[in-house]
């Protein structure tokens, strides 16, 4: 049969189309903030006024903050722009049914998507770096060949950090990710600020270090061009990447999506807390194991915890103690309000567990919960106020004071 048969004969017309269903979604996106006679008049304005600084910043005297500002603090603020972003492949989940037996079309819808982002990924640091150029030229007495130059290993860099934290985000998950992409990431970086600070005024050595930049980019483009078994990875972090304006937009509205985890990061086994094989202290490990997966539930606690011990530690002596009862009061309430959410969930009423034995696991787990704060807090009295002492009371004093709290608070809180 004819390839004109097809809507899209080749590989190269595919990718064409999904690049303007590309720019046509992103715009899209854009105006349902706001439309294009506010953007208008909000361009139009800020344009002529940082035109009239930047030509200020050209022609005279540069501010008295920038003389006070070390170079590598240029340097960083690059690094760090360079280090954020990632890489637009144009994949869809389509793929995998309609193009998987045409792996030329895949790696060249790769390839080109890749091409698209570095170029994407250039000009973006090259007006970045042309905003922060006075300030270079004029501020660290740089020549304009040594700025050129820098501005080649600026692209060359940002390409290279591209290109090896993608093949990271596509081939690792869970804390391996992290494990990979930290030094994926800031060995560039670090060998980029190390550079232009040791070579600024050497344009020779600038464009050696752009070279090495570019041999690892090229073998980085090769080794994805290779990569086999990541096609739903790829999905996933090219939709993240296509919908960071989105995300951008909606941060204030919408909570985040918790993340995919094939295991959780706690518990990854499972493992019983309690040695006790009743019902009871399995719906008590049960919640204790939920409060400490749940990533915003963690963090509360986390937070509240951190903010207690400044607390204690900054109030004075006489009120140390007050403040310590205050804050296992508001924690034990706490945690009694998540018992009773946990227990009152529609999946939890699946299971055959009575008023009173709901009661009694929640009585359980709200002391197994609030020890670590209390004795955390306990600590931060004792240590500072007993010295030597303090070892041996914030124990006792501590676990006692969370028991008898946590008591109170399940006697009041959970009915039988």
């Amino acid at each position: 049969m004819s390839r004109s048969a097809f809507a899209f004969p080749t590989a190269r017309k595919l990718f064409r189309r999904r690049l303007f269903s590309h720019f046509r979604e992103q715009s899209a996106i854009i105006r349902t903030a706001a439309d294009w006679t506010v953007l208008l008049y909000i361009i139009i304005p800020g344009g002529l006024l940082g035109g009239r600084f930047y030509y200020g910043f050209w022609n005279q005297e540069l501010p008295a903050w920038a003389a006070d500002l070390p170079f590598g603090i240029i340097l960083a603020l690059l690094a760090i722009l360079v280090a954020t972003g990632g890489l637009v492949l144009l994949l869809q989940e389509g793929d995998l049914l309609f193009l998987r037996q045409r792996e030329d079309w895949i790696r060249t819808i790769v390839l080109r998507g890749t091409l698209y982002s570095l170029v994407v990924t250039a000009l973006k640091m090259a007006v970045l770096y042309v905003i922060l150029l006075p300030f270079i030229v004029h501020g660290y007495s740089v020549s304009p060949a040594a700025a050129w130059a820098l501005l080649a290993m600026t692209i060359a860099c940002s390409w290279c950090v591209k290109l090896l934290g993608h093949i990271v985000k596509v081939q690792r998950q869970g804390f391996r990710r992290w494990l990979w992409l930290i030094p994926a990431v800031t060995v560039p970086c670090a060998v980029y600020i190390r550079a232009g600070l040791y070579f600024k005024d050497s344009p020779l050595l600038l464009l050696l270090v752009t070279a090495l930049f570019a041999v690892v980019t090229a073998w980085a483009i090769r080794y994805r061009l290779r990569l086999r078994g990541t096609f739903m990875n790829d999905v996933r972090e090219d939709y993240k990447q296509r919908m960071r304006i989105a995300a951008l937009m909606l941060r204030g509205v919408l909570d985040k999506p918790r993340p995919t985890r094939y295991k959780p990061w706690i518990f990854r086994k499972s493992q019983p807390l309690l040695k006790s094989t009743l019902p009871e202290s399995r719906f008590t490990a049960a919640a204790i194991k939920a409060l400490v997966r749940n990533p915003s539930h963690l963090k509360l606690y986390l937070s509240f915890t951190g903010v207690g011990l400044i607390a204690v530690f900054i109030v004075p002596s006489m009120l140390k103690w007050l403040i310590f009862a205050l804050l296992i009061a508001l924690m034990s309430y706490w945690l009694s309000s998540y018992w009773l959410l946990f227990s009152g969930d529609d999946y939890i009423g699946i299971l055959p567990f009575t008023k009173e034995q709901k009661a009694e696991a929640g009585a359980k787990a709200l002391p197994l919960m609030l020890m670590p704060f209390a004795l955390l807090c306990s600590a931060a009295i004792c240590l500072p106020l007993y010295g030597w002492l303090g070892l041996l009371l914030f124990i006792p004093v501590g676990g006692g004071a969370g028991y008898l709290i946590a008591n109170m608070f399940s006697a009041f809180r959970f009915a039988k």
